[in-house]
């Protein structure tokens, strides 16, 4: 009899130890994963500072749509938690729709190779943004479909780890920022 509760209890430790070592690694893969979309984010904000001056030599009597955009841009980099960053992310996008329809007026501005180019990295960094995203959320899925499933739920709860928010974006984000020429 003795035998059997030490296997039950052994038993019991080793999936402690497996279930929270599971749950350390899936929490540190979400860290990482973020890490990316921020490498990612912070090459975004630039691009954009440097595709708004480059708007406004063509186009300086636009200033509102480049306050806005410069505006998100800050709100943006200034985002604290995953769902803000998340709602920044949806303003950002739709000041650049704005910015990119006030291009298409302008014909050199548009023939204008550092605007293409600015546009094309853009473009490229967005694809790049998406892919974290979509790892960053995956992660989180997994590591909250560990954290809430029982017995792991008890688990979790008494050793602190709490559920991570997924990066989302509107339904009018989704389309990609693009501009026809």
């Amino acid at each position: 009899m003795t035998y059997v509760v030490l296997a039950v209890v052994a038993l019991f430790v080793l999936y402690a130890v497996y279930t929270y070592n599971r749950l350390v690694v899936l929490r540190n893969r979400i860290d990482n994963a973020w890490s990316q979309i921020d490498v990612q984010l912070r090459r975004r904000y630039d691009l954009i500072a440097n595709l708004v001056e480059t708007v406004k030599g063509y186009a300086a009597h636009e200033r509102g749509v480049f306050d806005r955009v410069t505006e998100a841009r800050a709100r943006a980099i200034a985002a604290g938690s995953v769902g803000e960053q998340s709602q920044a992310e949806n303003v950002l996008t739709q000041a650049l729709r704005t910015l990119f329809a006030v291009a298409e007026n302008y014909p050199q501005l548009r023939a204008s190779e550092n605007f293409q180019r600015l546009q094309e990295e853009l473009a490229g960094t967005e694809s790049k943004i998406a892919f974290a995203r979509q790892f960053y959320n995956d992660t989180v899925l997994r590591y909250e479909n560990l954290r809430q499933s029982f017995p792991a739920n008890l688990m979790a709860g008494a050793m602190g780890f709490r559920g991570r928010e997924y990066f989302e974006m509107e339904e009018a984000a989704r389309e990609p920022v693009r501009v026809q020429f």
